[in-house]
């Protein structure tokens, strides 16, 4: 949840001082970040990071990737824009550790 000061009651645990969003990424996901990024970019809006794809290993033969970028909001709450780029399999990479080849 995400609060605005001084409307309702608030859970404060420290002072709040701009930019509040520090230490806070949001990530969410979308079908297709390009829409997104254009929209910024027509907008001259700056991103925090510019688009990647990266790949994150889940297991011992298998990786999600990921099209994302990040934006940072006025506030200074990152928020990341990331799409699926499906699984793959690490079936096929060489150990050089366990000796397989």
């Amino acid at each position: 949840m995400l609060e605005q000061t001084g409307v309702g009651r608030n859970w404060v645990a420290g002072d709040l001082e701009r930019p509040f969003g520090r230490g806070l990424n949001l990530q969410v996901t979308v079908s297709d970040v390009r829409d997104i990024e254009y929209s910024l970019n027509e907008a001259c809006y700056p991103l925090f990071m510019p688009t990647e794809s990266k790949w994150y290993r889940i297991s011992d033969n298998e990786e999600a990737g990921v099209r994302q970028f990040v934006v940072a909001d006025p506030d200074g709450y990152l928020v990341r824009f990331q799409e699926s780029l499906g699984h793959r399999s690490t079936a096929s990479c060489i150990d050089v550790e366990k000796g397989d080849a």
